[in-house]
């Protein structure tokens, strides 16, 4: 199961480099992140494998996790119309996309309330 964290930080120099920090110091690996936020605050979505071992290690650098949820992660061909295509399948369902974001490896990370609608959606591509 992927899962994507939610991180609200504060908006200043080394503020992603602690949050980097500590969860590979729990020996989880960071396939994916994005960060919004151009204020005094921001928020740093982090997709990982292992939820428990980097929010573990997340609260004892005093880093809190805002939010927790199940995400579908999409293999995806590096070339122009990928993410149309895969969007217009989703909204042909009617699911509505709240997170989108790249991860490594050609892979697209979405997010939406309905998970199961949103995996049946992408399903004939995931």
């Amino acid at each position: 199961m992927a899962v994507d964290l939610a991180i609200d930080v504060e908006n200043t120099p080394g503020a992603l480099a602690q949050v980097a920090a500590a969860i590979s110091d729990a020996g989880v690996n960071i396939a994916a992140a994005t960060c919004i936020g151009s204020g005094e605050r921001a928020e740093l979505h982090v997709l990982v494998p292992r939820a428990g071992a980097a929010k573990h290690s997340l609260a004892i650098s005093h880093v809190a996790v805002t939010r927790e949820r199940e995400v579908v992660v999409v293999d995806v061909e590096d070339q122009p119309g990928v993410l149309a295509d895969l969007t217009r399948k989703v909204a042909r369902a009617g699911v509505n996309l709240d997170l989108v974001y790249v991860a490594t490896r050609n892979r697209v990370v979405f997010g939406a309330d309905d998970i199961s609608a949103l995996r049946a959606a992408l399903d004939a591509t995931a």
